[in-house]
C-alpha cells in the first residue's frame, strides 16, 4: 500500500490568501495515483474488541438535545465561503518553502475569518461525539475506506458526515482555523508528530484483517500514532466534539460530486501537516484506505416544536 492520503485540497478558491499546496511525504509526488484496492479478503467490519477506558469529564461540553446516545448537537449559520489569511507559517515551510513532503502549516491566522458567501446556510445535525467506534478511550478505527465507512455508520441508522457539516462541526460560527482558535498549537490535539515511512513492499489490509495478520500488525503498531478519543480535553469543538483536528483523517461526503468521488478527507491526521478545519483532500477515490484514515458519523437531528 502506497503512503498516507495527507493531500488537503481547499474546499473553495476563497478558503484561503495563500495557495495551499499538496501535503505528501518528501519520496511522494503530486497528487500520485490512489491508494491501491486491496482484494475483498475475508475480514471482519465489526468495531474492534473491548477499547481501554479512560477518564472523561463527567459534563462534557455541547448539547445533545434530539440526538442518538453519544451524539451532540450541531446547530447554528455556516458560512460556506471563508477566508483565512495565514500570517505567520510554519519555521520549515519558511525554509523550505515548495519540497516536497513540506506542509504549509499555518502558526498564526487573521482574526477574524471573513465569511465572503452571499449569505449563510443554517445547519442542524447530529455529530458523534468521538471518531468511530465512538467511544471514550478507544483508539479510532483505520484502513477502513469511504465505502466500508458509509456502511458501517448505516449499520447505526446513521450517516457519513458531509463536507459543511465537518467545517461548522469544527470552525463554528466564527469560522475558526482551528477547533481551538486562529493560533496552532500542538499540544493541543494529537498533530505535528514526525513522519514515519511506511514499507512499501507489502500492502496494509483493510483494518480488522491487519489486526489478524501478524506482519500487518506489527507494520500498523510501528506507524501509529492514535490516541485515545477523548484523551486531549482541549481538542473539543464549540460544539462538543472531540478530535475534529488531528488523531485520524475524517472521510466526509462531498455533496456536489457522483460516485465513485464523493469521498473527502477533513481535519488532518497525527503527523506534521495542515490539520486544519476547512481543508479538504478530494482525488482518493471511495475504495481508497490508509493506515491514519478514519471517520465519524452523523445523523438528522429530531424537531422539536417551538413553544
Amino acid at each position: 500500500m502506497s503512503d498516507p492520503l495527507p493531500v488537503e485540497t481547499p474546499a473553495t478558491k476563497a478558503e484561503m490568501t495563500d495557495p495551499l499546496p499538496v501535503e505528501m511525504p518528501a519520496a511522494e509526488v503530486e497528487n500520485s495515483d490512489p491508494l491501491p484496492v486491496e482484494p475483498p479478503a475475508a475480514e471482519n467490519d465489526e468495531p474492534p474488541g473491548q477499547p481501554t477506558m479512560i477518564e472523561v469529564p463527567i459534563a462534557l461540553p455541547g448539547s445533545t438535545q434530539g440526538c442518538p446516545d453519544g451524539m451532540v448537537r450541531v446547530e447554528g449559520e455556516y458560512c460556506s465561503a471563508v477566508v483565512q489569511e495565514c500570517l505567520e507559517y510554519h519555521p520549515e515551510w519558511t525554509k523550505r518553502h515548495g519540497e516536497p513532503g513540506v506542509a504549509a502549516r499555518c502558526l498564526r491566522f487573521r482574526e477574524p475569518s471573513r465569511c465572503v458567501a452571499g449569505k449563510t446556510e443554517h445547519l442542524s445535525f447530529c455529530m458523534d461525539r468521538y471518531e468511530y467506534p465512538n467511544v471514550p478511550g478507544a483508539l479510532p478505527r483505520t484502513l477502513t475506506s469511504w465505502e466500508q465507512a458509509a456502511g458501517l455508520c448505516a449499520e447505526q441508522g446513521k450517516r457519513l458526515c458531509t463536507e459543511a457539516e465537518f467545517n461548522f462541526a469544527c470552525e463554528g460560527p466564527e469560522s475558526l482555523p482551528y477547533v481551538y482558535g486562529y493560533e496552532r498549537n500542538a499540544e493541543t490535539c494529537n498533530q505535528d508528530r514526525d513522519y514515519r515511512f511506511p514499507d512499501h513492499s507489502q500492502r496494509l489490509l483493510h483494518y480488522e484483517a491487519c489486526k489478524q495478520n501478524a506482519r500487518c500488525a506489527a507494520e500498523l503498531a510501528r506507524l501509529d500514532g492514535r490516541e485515545p478519543a477523548g484523551g486531549r480535553a482541549e481538542c473539543a469543538s464549540w460544539a462538543g466534539v472531540f478530535d475534529l483536528n488531528g488523531n485520524v483523517n475524517e472521510w466526509v461526503v462531498r455533496t456536489d460530486q457522483k460516485a465513485p468521488c464523493r469521498s473527502g478527507l477533513k481535519g488532518g491526521w497525527w503527523g506534521p501537516i495542515r490539520s486544519a478545519c476547512r481543508p479538504m483532500t478530494t482525488f482518493h477515490k471511495e475504495d481508497d484506505y490508509g493506515y491514519e484514515v478514519g471517520f465519524r458519523c452523523c445523523a438528522d437531528a429530531e424537531t422539536h416544536p417551538a413553544g
